[in-house]
């Protein structure tokens, strides 16, 4: 069972398409008219550039209107048809994927399909190739599989077959048991594709819904589990359910396809040891049990901003580097680490980026399977030299060209503090002001950049989605996409931003690129923590007046503890529990801390109060206080 993908997924010419599918390990390509017509090779120059980049025709897809063919196609319409199979056999292609197009104002009733798929039938034994036929949604006369595998069946040749597509299949509430009755000799192709369930499904819904497996809600693995079951042996390809609309969903690379459609077949293949697949061998998704540390890129002059506003959240700099300049700043299990090395890649990264987070720390039960899960999906590994004193840390390219390391139990990576670091003396005490560990860690970048990190993060760790939230900014609207660990412990909030306008585009404009936004502490007692850090001269983000009216009115508080909260300037929502938050000023032209408590199993993350934390932001930069942007 072959692993497929679609080149209209890809921007730019053939080549170009050929040769990120290759280097993205796929060995399969489904073709289409239309990328023969684009191409300036021929049929056979294009059939030798696929073998120079190992790459084989899974299927080649034909259009053409079934309206007009009947017993007796006229010399046209014969002429039609044959050199589409002409163009199918010059590429090397055995299996052809016909898809209906016909429309209701050319409606036509299933005796007369049958009639021209019969006619497609008795052409394709001529040309000794096999058709796929693929019925789409406005076909309201064979419009789902039903109709159409008993068209199929009661034509009965062995040159014509049925495709299905997923988000066909299920986007209008299908299960994927209901196609446990098909006949599996009658399925020559299954295309995957992801998206939403909606009613009713229809041809020009689904066109905007062309998502990689993972990045919608259908139930692709169920799908995929009923049709490998019954015995299915062909390809599983990743295609857009309408090649001519293929622009409005391009994706950056074909490692993010292989990713998705790898993890999508090794989830099955894990639930249901029977089903194999032709997919790497690679440990399973790995549980992560927490951020071990955060480290910043400094220099001297950022080194000091960061250390008065972590002073002032009651961090205390606990141990340093044996070697470089590095120091460990902690409170409760949060670790934050500043690197002001002059070499380095903490240093390439403040060249690029400025002050900003540039590495996260994972808690992992095995750095290496984690490290050669991630390998097997296409992420790229880090690695630099080490002194003789120091560790080897496992690490992954991350978000933004940032780090993300990992470690284990299984070495001495747990002690990288002991090993690396050595205590500070005479250190003046701190008292700490109730934060216990990091809630969540919120990730800026554009939109398209946010469907690709999201694969990345649910293909290679145990993380689930929550659905997409729209967050209204003064100046356009930010997208928000929460991952999660099983018990929380790991929270990852990625924020795609499209509009330039919004402060997280012009947060990626002034670091040129992705990253890290804020970071978001735990407190068990949000009021006792604002007490310290009223104590510690931690500035805070003020809040409008305005929001404080609103929020009495909204849940019908009593005006004390609405005034407690206007004087501490913290922020409250409550939807099954409540959540309290606290937001810093901002440093690093627009990086923040954010401390938080979350009461009765409350599990959101204040999405309603976004909107005016934006507003309060926006009054902070007016106000020139600094260069938040």
């Amino acid at each position: 069972m072959s692993l497929s993908i679609q080149a209209t997924w890809l921007r730019g010419d053939i080549r170009s398409k050929l040769s990120g599918i290759s280097k993205a390990k796929f060995k399969f390509i489904e073709l289409t008219e239309n990328d023969l017509i684009d191409a300036k090779e021929d049929g056979e120059d294009l059939k030798a550039l696929l073998f120079e980049y190992g790459l084989r025709l899974s299927i080649f897809e034909i259009s053409s209107n079934l309206q007009g063919i009947n017993n007796n196609p006229d010399k046209e319409t014969i002429k039609k048809i044959d050199l589409k199979f002409e163009a199918a056999k010059s590429l090397g292609s055995k299996l052809i994927l016909l898809k209906s197009t016909i429309l209701k104002q050319n409606y036509l009733d299933c005796s007369s399909i049958e009639r021209a798929l019969k006619y497609i039938a008795l052409r394709a034994s001529y040309f000794r190739v096999r058709v796929a036929y693929m019925s789409i949604p406005t076909d309201f006369s064979i419009g789902n599989v039903d109709p159409a595998i008993k068209t199929i069946e009661s034509i009965g040749s062995p040159y014509l077959g049925l495709a299905i597509n997923s988000l066909y299949a299920l986007s209008n509430g299908s299960r994927p048991s209901e196609l446990r009755d098909v006949p599996i000799h009658s399925i020559f192709h299954v295309q995957l594709c992801d998206g939403y369930v909606q009613q009713p499904a229809s041809e020009e819904q689904s066109s905007h819904s062309d998502m990689l497996p993972g990045q919608g809600n259908l139930n692709l693995a169920g799908f995929v589990k009923v049709i490998a079951a019954s015995g299915y042996k062909g390809s599983w390809s990743l295609a857009k359910i309408d090649s001519k609309k293929a622009k409005k969903s391009f994706i950056d690379n074909a490692y993010d396809a292989y990713r998705a459609l790898v993890n999508l077949l090794d989830e099955v293949e894990r639930s249901h040891p029977q089903i194999k697949f032709e997919t790497p061998n690679m440990p399973a998704r790995v549980y992560t049990s927490g951020v071990e540390f955060l480290e910043f890129s400094v220099d001297d002059e950022s080194h000091y901003q960061i250390t008065q506003i972590l002073s002032s959240l009651c961090f205390r700099m606990e141990r340093k580097h044996i070697s470089k300049a590095v120091e460990l700043w902690r409170q409760g299990s949060v670790n934050i680490v500043l690197n002001n090395e002059k070499k380095g890649f903490s240093r390439s990264s403040f060249l690029e980026h400025g002050p900003s987070l540039c590495a996260i720390g994972l808690r992992v039960r095995d750095s290496a399977d984690t490290v050669e899960r991630a390998s097997a999906l296409g992420a790229s590994l880090f690695s630099q030299a080490v002194g003789s004193s120091e560790l080897e840390i496992p690490a992954i390219n991350g978000v933004g060209e940032s780090l993300v390391y990992f470690i284990d139990e299984q070495s001495d990576l747990h002690r990288v503090w002991d090993i690396e670091f050595n205590p500070v003396t005479k250190s003046e005490a701190v008292q700490p002001c109730g934060v216990r560990r990091i809630d969540h860690i919120a990730q800026t970048m554009k939109f398209d950049e946010m469907q690709s990190w999201l694969l990345y993060y649910i293909s290679t760790f145990e993380m689930e989605k929550k659905p997409v939230v729209d967050v209204i900014d003064p100046s356009g609207v930010i997208y928000s996409q929460v991952l999660e660990s099983p018990e929380g412990e790991v929270r990852l909030n990625l924020n795609g931003a499209d509009n330039s306008e919004t402060f997280a585009s012009k947060f990626l404009t002034s670091r040129f690129g992705a990253g890290t936004q804020h970071i978001a502490l735990l407190s068990d007692d949000i009021f006792e923590t604002s007490k310290i850090l009223e104590a510690s001269r931690f500035e805070r983000l003020q809040m409008p007046d305005g929001y404080y009216n609103d929020l009495k009115q909204k849940y019908g508080l009593a005006e004390d503890f609405v005034n407690k909260l206007q004087a501490s300037n913290i922020l409250y929502t409550k939807n099954n529990g409540e959540y309290f938050q606290i937001y810093s000023a901002p440093i690093f032209d627009g990086f923040f801390f954010e401390i938080v408590e979350r009461r009765d199993q409350y599990q959101g993350y204040g999405a309603r109060n976004a909107s005016a934390r934006l507003a309060a932001q926006s009054n902070y930069k007016q106000a020139d206080r600094t260069a938040y942007v």
